[in-house]
């Protein structure tokens, strides 16, 4: 019965604790509202201060969630002192010890994936709306939030990764520079002029009207393949003004036409079969 009567007090005390601390918890549950209201406002005030900036939408998405943060974080440690009386944030991580520790290395990939958004941000390099190629993915930049990063491929389907893949891996920025080198290996017969072959194939190239002005149309003999001469053709394309693919594209119709206007042949590979006839056997014949 003593244990039924020491039970009984101690809830009889948490009833009455918890009935003191109603007030202190609806004023904590006021400043919890009143931090989201100042939140909203100071968001919308950043957003203002740096859409008249020169910042990149990345860099202005990355100062728009740090006030949201701080915000909330400021907002959060105000309610738990009006809730707590005594509480302190240097008595909050003294007193979770070895828990802060722990709770560290659970969160740890969420921490550096948030330490690797904030750097990706912050670089010049890799904006929104860039042809990127990360961790084998290729498409352009379509979101950098503080975690992850959103490639949109050019088949449709969009792919996040961790901004710490992202970081930590060479990434390819395919649209850094406008003007981008493109190039495809041409074959002629073995019977064919190759000076004659290599000249055809660079003025027919340098007639495609979509290539950069003032760069090398480039025609390399590269090696003696298993059925033709082959030759690298290197040429230069506006990524901005055109399309890589169309031009290359026109590049190929441009080759065939010239090289079938002046006779030169384009062989195909060709692959050698053994056959072996089955006989019947021939049946040795009687002395006479």
């Amino acid at each position: 019965m003593q244990y039924i009567e020491m039970l009984q007090i101690q809830l009889n005390t948490m009833a009455l604790g918890f009935v003191a601390l109603l007030p202190q918890l609806v004023l904590a549950l006021v400043v919890v509202f009143l931090t989201w209201i100042v939140a909203r406002f100071a968001v919308r005030i950043a957003e203002m201060l740096t859409g008249r900036s020169r910042l990149r939408p990345d860099l202005q998405k990355l100062v728009e969630t740090l006030v949201r943060v701080a915000v909330w974080i400021i907002g959060l440690l105000l309610a738990a002192a009006v809730a707590i009386p005594g509480f302190t944030p240097a008595g909050m991580i003294a007193g979770l010890g070895i828990g802060a520790l722990a709770i560290g290395f659970a969160f740890q990939d969420i921490f550096e994936n948030f330490l690797a958004g904030i750097l990706i941000m912050l670089r010049d390099k890799m904006n929104l709306g860039d042809y990127v190629e990360a961790d084998g993915i290729s498409g352009n930049v379509e979101k950098i939030t503080l975690r992850e990063t959103h490639i949109r491929q050019f088949s449709g389907e969009l792919t996040i990764l961790p901004n710490a893949t992202v970081f930590k891996n060479p990434v390819k920025i395919f649209s850094d520079a406008p003007e981008r080198r493109d190039s495809m290996v041409v074959g002629v017969s073995y019977d064919s002029d190759l000076e004659r072959s290599a000249a055809v194939i660079h003025d027919a190239v340098a007639s495609v009207a979509a290539l950069v002005p003032g760069r090398p149309v480039e025609v390399f003999g590269s090696e003696f393949n298993s059925s033709s001469v082959d030759f690298n053709v290197r040429w230069w394309t506006n990524t901005k003004e055109n399309n890589i693919l169309v031009v290359r594209h026109e590049v190929i119709l441009a080759i065939k036409a010239a090289l079938d206007q002046a006779g030169i042949e384009i062989p195909f590979p060709y692959v050698t079969h053994t056959f072996k006839e089955s006989l019947p056997l021939e049946r040795p014949r009687k002395a006479a």
